[in-house]
């Protein structure tokens, strides 16, 4: 399919990134450093050896793709690699024409109480380097003046959906050893609502922008029901909720992130026009299942972060971009958000998310100016429902600028 943009066009478009997680979306040359500083072992120390042997361009399946995580979340359990790498990832935004992120990461996998790096401290400092990017970028005469829309950005905090006795950090390793009569699947809720209720404290006290929950880790065997305690309370509190569903599991986890846990948006969503990956016996005709629930969530305008190339390389077997699910999406009219998912691990941008959908499928100009708008609209946005509409505006009146300055109609 011929693209109808320009890699410029798309670049400078403004952008939104809601699925971001930060400790797959280092500078690879800011991981070495980092590792050096800190005295982490890595496979190697040079950009190329990295992307030889740990952050591929293809990987063999989730376990290999993974991998590279044991690294990252090492350095960042020193606060000043945390604050660096936070800052990093917002200026490797910027450069891009990407002015909105919801960064989200497991806080509990950075820290480390025998050293005094505690759930506030992580948040401080991750909040510390995102601020100081705002700060600057907000600064210039441009945004000041009106000409270009300002950065912003919100958090959101993972739950994660398994760990084990020991290896995950030393939080985890610790909790497992305290709570050591506790079945491990309470260990793991315990955890989790801990983490919520912290979430909400540092929003309300100390105004940190903690915007949403979410739930990571591997999704086969441990379904999003469990987490369900977890998310009533995220939906009582009003902080928004996303669930990675439908990314190795079937349509039927979408449901369950749906009705069981009040999610806002949907992570990846990908399995929803895979029929042949339900396994719920109970689902006799899979094709009507997945098609009313497409139907349920187009209606719903419930929002799906698309990340196109993570998928091609968690799940080999789909192949070319051209068997993506996202065409389904476009034409199904759901509400798809462009995102990157891990800008390390994956190697992309936003940019290039944009041009990989653009093979996917044929989008003029209306559509990609929704695609965009869905990112400013449906985003877990920090300030009030009043103050997010005004931001949203502007971006778009930005859009319009420039793709009149590129000749694109």
């Amino acid at each position: 399919m011929s693209q109808r943009y320009t890699h410029e066009f798309l670049t400078a478009m403004p952008k939104a990134d809601l699925h971001l997680h930060l400790d797959g979306s280092l500078r690879p040359a800011g991981l070495i450093e980092m590792a050096q500083r800190s005295g982490v072992e890595l496979p190697s120390y040079t950009v190329e050896g990295l992307y030889d042997q740990v952050f591929k361009e293809s990987y063999n399946d989730l376990g290999e793709y993974l991998n590279g995580f044991q690294y990252t979340c090492a350095v960042l359990r020193d606060m000043e690699n945390l604050e660096q790498a936070a800052y990093e990832l917002a200026m490797d935004n910027l450069a891009e024409g990407v002015i909105y992120i919801e960064v989200r990461f497991a806080p509990q996998l950075m820290m480390d109480p025998s050293r005094g790096i505690d759930f506030d401290r992580v948040m401080h400092t991750t909040n510390a380097g995102l601020k100081r990017a705002k700060d600057e970028y907000n600064g210039q005469d441009a945004v000041k003046n009106g000409e270009k829309p300002p950065f912003d950005y919100g958090i959101i905090n993972c739950a994660m959906r398994m760990f084990g006795k020991k290896g995950f950090s030393p939080y985890y390793t610790q909790l497992f050893q305290t709570l050591r009569d506790h079945e491990p699947k309470q260990v793991i809720k315990i955890a989790a609502m801990e983490m919520i209720r912290a979430s909400i404290r540092l929003r309300d006290e100390e105004g940190l922008p903690i915007v949403g929950l979410d739930i990571a880790g591997q999704e086969m065997g441990y379904p999003a029901h469990d987490f369900k305690e977890v998310y009533e309370y995220a939906h009582q509190n009003f902080l928004l909720k996303t669930v990675h569903a439908g990314e190795a599991y079937g349509a039927e986890s979408i449901f369950e992130a749906l009705t069981q846990c009040y999610a806002d948006r949907l992570g990846h969503g990908y399995s929803l026009f895979s029929p042949d990956m339900i396994q719920d016996p109970n689902i006799t005709d899979k094709e009507g299942y997945a098609s009313q629930l497409a139907s349920f969530i187009a209606d719903r305008r419930i929002a799906i972060e698309v990340c196109i190339t993570s998928n091609l390389q968690t799940n080999p077997s789909i192949g070319a971009v051209s068997n993506h699910n996202f065409k389904h999406m476009f034409d199904h009219r759901l509400a798809t958000v462009i995102c990157t998912d891990n800008r390390l691990v994956s190697r992309t941008t936003v940019t290039r998310e944009y041009e990989l959908a653009n093979q996917a499928a044929d989008i003029p100009l209306k559509r990609l100016k929704d695609m965009v708008a869905y990112g400013f609209k449906k985003n877990f946005f920090p300030q009030d429902y009043l103050a997010k509409r005004a931001y949203a505006k502007q971006v778009l009146q930005y859009f319009d600028k420039v793709a009149a300055e590129h000749g694109v109609r």
